[in-house]
């Protein structure tokens, strides 16, 4: 069964022994549920119900994992034994792209959406730009691909937004490699005319969002640049955008259009709350006053910026300028949201050598309430009536977290907690996850490895 199912009608309820609610940790929460949402919060509930299911630890919204690219899960370990920059990386990214179809990408990424569940996240943004066939041509049905996806997340049980990127060029006046063929649609009329077609057919999904994206300046030539936006401004879609992450990046802009990425990005209307600018590494002061003044949300992936030595990006400046601070996996390195959170505040500390920049209720908004308006869900991340039923709870009685008090728990959590302290995950009001064994998908570890080898065999 998955989450697009029918659900039994009338409510279901779930008993809270703490709950962060509003921004607070409260005791003894009873939530109900109802079509997939949250019908009633009640705090200080003295006794659970009998037909209540017991959430043992702190339930928190759903995690929303902003940057995904499915396919990079493959790579984790492998590209350790290796030197090298972002650039020779990419090679290693290539060589995987290269050996997936529908059928294995699906194997795949259902496989890495299960264990995305069992760290606790609900909803995941895909960065997707693996739309044709290995070879640059069209498969019969030219969204194949993103079918793939979008069945993955609902064999895993999660939500999901497929940002189906525009990927034009190899770079700034470079033609598209081999590999890169298989990324591109042309130009940004027939890239629309695909996405159209796949929006719509999830125009009635209670799981599935379809969004836009850039893949960078780099890879959209600018004269294509304004048909992605508009498209993406008529039908009121997130759009995403890799900016800045590289330093040869800004480089290559400024050579090229004399502006930074940003800019470009800003003088084409690029910028704006349904927009979300993926790492932001190397900004310059204007660039941050452009992304916070147009409040672009910013989605910060620290595992993977530190293991491709990317650098660490200005969140809180961007933050303080107006920009709302979401998280993503990226290249998951490795999968845990806590991990991402609490290393935007400590390699601020490692910058400034200065501690205290966030607290722990701003890094959980980060991946909960903002995360999920990155995504095109804004009645997710909160446990407020009317809110999507989707939650997540944390075992406070593991080696990492015993001790804790109910007063300081988010803090605990946010700074000592990993992915495998999540107990329990309920999406749409039913359990994906329950006492850390996922419902929807048997040996998840086992059919990573048979998707993992299936590419490198």
């Amino acid at each position: 069964m998955t989450i697009e199912e029918d659900r039994p009608p009338g409510a279901q309820s779930f008993y809270c022994d703490l709950a962060w609610i509003n921004g607070e940790v409260k005791s003894k929460v009873l939530i109900t549920t109802a079509a997939g949402r949250i019908a009633t919060v009640t705090c200080g509930v003295k006794q659970k119900p009998e037909d209540a299911a017991h959430l043992v630890g702190l339930t928190v919204p759903g995690l929303a994992n902003v940057h995904s690219h499915a396919f990079h899960r493959a790579l984790r370990g492998r590209t350790q034994v290796e030197h090298g920059t972002f650039w020779t990386w990419r090679e290693r990214m290539y060589a995987a792209a290269a050996h997936l179809d529908p059928d294995s990408y699906r194997a795949l990424a259902t496989a890495v959406f299960a264990e995305m569940a069992l760290a606790g996240i609900t909803a995941v943004g895909e960065f997707h730009y693996l739309h044709h066939s290995p070879k640059g041509g069209l498969y019969h049905d030219p969204n194949a691909m993103g079918h793939a996806l979008a069945g993955a997340a609902a064999a895993a049980g999660i939500r999901i937004t497929l940002l189906d990127t525009c990927y034009l060029a190899g770079g700034f006046d470079t033609e598209l490699n081999d590999v890169q063929r298989r990324f591109s649609d042309g130009d940004a009329a027939r890239w629309a005319d695909r996405v159209d077609a796949l929006r719509k057919a999830y125009a009635d999904s209670e799981t599935v969002r379809v969004g836009a994206a850039v893949h960078s300046v780099r890879a959209v030539p600018v004269d294509q640049l304004p048909p992605v936006i508009a498209f993406a401004a008529e039908r009121e879609l997130p759009l995403h955008v890799h900016l800045s992450e590289q330093r040869a990046e800004n480089d290559a802009c400024l050579a090229r259009h004399h502006k930074t990425p940003t800019q470009l990005l800003h003088d084409h209307g690029a910028l704006g709350p349904r927009t979300t600018a993926v790492h932001a590494t190397h900004l310059s002061q204007m660039d941050i006053d452009l992304l916070g003044s147009s409040a672009t949300a910013v989605c910060m992936c620290p595992t993977t910026e530190r293991d491709l030595a990317d650098g660490i990006g200005p969140a809180h400046a961007v933050h303080t300028a107006g920009s709302p601070i979401t998280l993503g996996s990226d290249s998951h390195a490795v999968i845990d949201l806590f991990e991402e959170a609490r290393a935007v505040e400590l390699d601020e500390r490692l910058r400034t050598e200065r501690r205290g920049h966030w607290r722990a209720a701003e890094l959980l908004h980060a991946a909960t309430d903002a995360g999920h308006a990155a995504l095109g869900w804004p009645t997710a991340g909160r446990l407020v009536v009317g809110a999507l039923a989707d939650f997540t709870t944390i075992a406070l009685d593991t080696v990492r977290l015993a001790g804790v008090q109910p007063a300081h728990a988010a803090e605990s959590v946010v700074f000592a907690a990993s992915a495998p302290d999540v107990r329990h995950v309920v999406v749409a009001g039913r359990f994906t996850v329950r006492d850390h064994r996922h419902e929807l998908v048997e040996d998840v570890p086992g059919k990573l490895a048979a998707a993992i080898g299936g590419i490198f065999k």
